[in-house]
């Protein structure tokens, strides 16, 4: 009994080796065999369009259909400026099937760039025309935190009427903000950032009482104080002992 079983194990490993070689000899799994003619897509369809999709796709189309390659239909697809990620199958006999995530934009980066929710950069040719996101800058290599100093000022002013719109960090580690206003706040250096912020918010409602328009400036770089700049008028130290040059 064992040995009639070992017979068929042996003879079906046999078959399983020579059916492939076959086939091959058989033309079965020709370049030209059974070419994929059709394209099957699934997409959000709101920054890529079909017609992109199948131009990426279109030089891999009419191959035989266990000659396809779906790796390099995938990074085909891939490469477009858009594209998160693909998933690619096939579907007997001749019909290719694509599902293909965007990326959701989240911010700006350094004008000519945008930051997906992944947190991937990547260019596409109107980065600049998506006015409406955040507007982040600093140095490629400094990107995370910026992102993380963004998320934390904007908490930080939750509940005032100051929204944020942007953040930049320079080259020498000095942060500003910008506001939906227009108004700019310049902190200075990143590691004194979340205890000016602090003193500026916390005096900032009384402040901002007796001035029925929102200021255009405000430099929190002094040692004990900051200084404001409202409209049509020059800058003035505000708050205990504002005086002195602004710090870095």
């Amino acid at each position: 009994m064992r040995g009639s079983i070992r017979l068929v194990a042996w003879c079906l490993a046999i078959a399983l080796v020579v059916l492939p070689i076959v086939g091959v000899l058989s033309g079965w799994f020709a370049a030209d065999r059974w070419p994929v003619t059709q394209l099957t897509v699934q997409a959000e369809f709101k920054h890529v369009s079909a017609e992109q999709i199948r131009a990426a796709v279109q030089p891999r189309l009419g191959k035989g259909f266990f000659a396809l390659n779906l790796d390099a239909v995938q990074k085909a697809v891939a490469a477009l400026p858009w594209v998160e990620s693909v998933e690619a199958s096939k579907r007997w006999p001749d019909t290719l099937l694509l599902r293909v995530y965007e990326r959701q934009p989240f911010a700006r980066w350094n004008t000519n760039a945008l930051i997906s929710r992944e947190g991937k950069v990547f260019n596409v040719p109107d980065a600049a025309d998506y006015n409406q996101l955040p507007d982040l800058r600093g140095p490629d290599d400094h990107l995370a935190e910026v992102v993380s100093f963004f998320a934390d000022v904007q908490k930080a002013f939750v509940g005032t009427h100051l929204k944020i719109t942007g953040v930049t960090l320079t080259e020498r580690g000095s942060w500003s903000v910008a506001t939906d206003t227009g108004a700019q706040i310049v902190i200075g250096d990143r590691g004194q950032a979340g205890r000016r912020l602090r003193r500026f918010l916390d005096v900032y409602p009384q402040v901002a009482a007796g001035h029925s328009q929102g200021f255009e400036y405000a430099d929190l770089r002094y040692t004990n104080g900051f200084a404001v700049k409202w409209p049509q008028a020059t800058a003035a130290p505000t708050a205990p002992d504002a005086g002195g040059t602004p710090r870095t």
